[in-house]
Order: structure tokens, then C-alpha cells, then sequence
């Protein structure tokens, strides 16, 4: 038998206890609608907050890795713009020096030839000094490398050394060329191609007998197409380890998804349910309070 109190309504209580529930439950719900997580702190889940945390933490050490790998990826592609433009240059001066070598052209022609070869080889020089990204040249004459960071722990690296391929390298220390960087202008002294009747040769800095001309250029882009090559396999590997990092950072963030995102169309089911109960509430509330007033009529004359 319930006691009839003025004092303590238990029904009003009840559905006092109901309504709070209902309403706490409403707040979530359009909390998680709000902010579109489920676990929007670590009041909400301690534990998988604390996960999603340091996988985020994780995502944003291979933003770092990202950037490293795009600087060094940046200067393996300057060094790879630069290479095709030399060999471009070699070949220019391999044409130059077989016209030169033909015995039917004349004297005038000849020097006519000897002139834009020493400039493109100067071109050459000019070519080599530029290819820079950041400072670092790899193939001028100072040293310089790439050293990319692959992994999220640093453990893993990318590198590529650096390889001479200026052109005192590849032309042998030739005294008869521009080798440095400047303003390509033409000869300032006489040095001749290889003629096939006399089969000149160039002469070196102390005038000993160089190598002839298209012997040398043959070499000069052999050595060349071999660096390059380096810096190629260098730069796949760079594109590869992009690649990777790119699809880890997808599947991490997948995964905090997976722990944290709400699913909204089942908040949203869930706060129509919702906002009805909290209806229901108000007018159990409201029922339970009116219960009070029926004691009067037990002390009406």
C-alpha cells in the first residue's frame, strides 16, 4: 500500500528521475550530432580517447615525414631537370665537334664551330651551378646529399649522395674550355676540334695532348647518364616511400574514425526517440504533480 503524503510525491520523483535521464541522453546525442564524434573527449571513453590520440599524434609525425620526402623529392627533380638539359648540351657539342671533323670545311667554318662548342661547354657549367633546390646542388662541386626521413620513428631514411658531374669532371679538366659558371661569351684564345686529316686534339692546361673531341664528349655523357641514372633510382624511391606514407596516413585516419566518428544516422533515429521520451516525460511529470491535489478531496465537508 503506497503512503498518500503531501510531502513526499514518490510518482513525481520517478518521472523526475525519468525526464533527467531522457534529457542527459538528449544532450549527448545532439552533442555527438554537433561535433560528429562519439568520443569527443576522455570523459566520453578514456581509453579510446587515449588511443585516437596517439594514432593522431602518429598522423602528424608523417606530415613531418611528408615534407622531408617532398624537400628531397624536390631536389632529385631539379637534379633530373638539370641532367636532361646536359645531356641535351653533350649532344649539342658531339654535333659540333663531328661537323668540325669533316675535311671538306673550310677554316672560317671550323672556328665558326669551335666557338659555339667552348660556349656550350661553358652552357654546360652554367646548367650544373644552377641546379639547386633549397642549397643543395648535387652535382656541382660542392658536396651536398639528400637525406629524407621515411618513417614516423626517423629510423628509416631515403638518401642520395652526391656525384660530381661539373664540368671539369666530365670534360677531364680540359684547358681549352670554360669550366666554371659566368657569362657564356666565345674563346679567348684558339683551340681547335679534331680535323680528320690531322686528328688534332685538344691540348690541356700544361699542353700535353688531351683526348679528341668526340672521344672526350662520349665519355663526358657516359659519365653523365651514369650519375643520373643513380639519381633516378633515387628519386623512385623517394616517389615509393610517398606513396606508402600517404596510404598509412589513410589508414590511420580510418581507424580513428573508427573509434571516435558517430555514426549519424543512428544519433539521428536515436534523438527523435529522444526528444519524444523527453515529451512523455514532462507529461508524466506533470500527472505525477496534479496526484497531490486528489488528498483534498478527502477532507471536503
Amino acid at each position: 500500500m503506497s503512503l498518500n503524503s503531501v510531502n513526499t510525491n514518490s510518482g513525481a520523483l520517478a518521472a523526475l528521475q525519468n525526464l533527467n535521464a531522457s534529457s542527459t541522453e538528449l544532450t549527448t546525442t545532439q552533442n555527438r550530432i554537433n561535433t560528429g564524434l562519439k568520443v569527443a573527449s576522455a570523459k566520453d571513453n578514456g581509453a579510446i580517447w587515449a588511443i585516437a590520440q596517439t594514432q593522431k599524434a602518429q598522423v602528424s609525425s608523417l606530415d613531418a615525414v611528408t615534407n622531408s620526402l617532398n624537400n628531397g623529392k624536390s631536389v632529385l627533380d631539379t637534379t633530373m631537370q638539370a641532367g636532361s638539359q646536359l645531356i641535351d648540351i653533350l649532344n649539342q657539342m658531339r654535333q659540333k665537334a663531328l661537323a668540325a671533323s669533316d675535311a671538306g670545311v673550310d677554316d672560317a667554318s671550323r672556328t665558326q664551330y669551335q666557338s659555339e662548342y667552348v660556349k656550350l661547354a661553358q652552357s654546360y657549367a652554367n646548367v650544373v651551378a644552377s641546379a639547386s633546390f633549397n642549397g643543395v646542388n648535387l652535382i656541382d662541386a660542392s658536396s651536398g646529399k639528400v637525406d629524407a626521413i621515411g618513417s614516423a620513428d626517423g629510423q628509416i631514411k631515403i638518401a642520395s649522395a652526391h656525384n660530381n658531374l661539373n664540368a671539369a669532371t666530365v670534360f677531364g679538366a680540359d684547358g681549352s674550355l670554360t669550366l666554371t659558371a659566368g657569362t657564356v661569351t666565345a674563346p679567348a684564345t684558339t683551340a681547335s676540334v679534331d680535323t680528320v686529316a690531322a686528328a688534332t686534339s685538344w691540348a690541356d692546361g700544361t699542353g700535353t695532348v688531351a683526348s679528341s673531341s668526340l672521344t672526350q664528349i662520349d665519355s663526358a655523357i657516359k659519365t653523365l647518364t651514369q650519375g643520373l641514372s643513380g639519381f633516378g633510382v633515387d628519386a623512385k624511391a623517394i616517389d615509393n616511400q610517398l606513396t606508402l606514407v600517404g596510404k598509412l596516413q589513410d589508414s590511420l585516419n580510418t581507424g580513428i574514425g573508427n573509434l571516435i566518428d558517430a555514426n549519424l544516422a543512428q544519433e539521428s533515429a536515436s534523438l527523435q526517440a529522444l526528444q519524444t521520451k523527453q515529451q512523455l516525460g514532462i507529461q508524466a511529470l506533470s500527472i505525477a504533480n496534479q496526484s497531490t491535489s486528489t488528498l483534498l478531496g478527502l477532507f471536503r465537508q
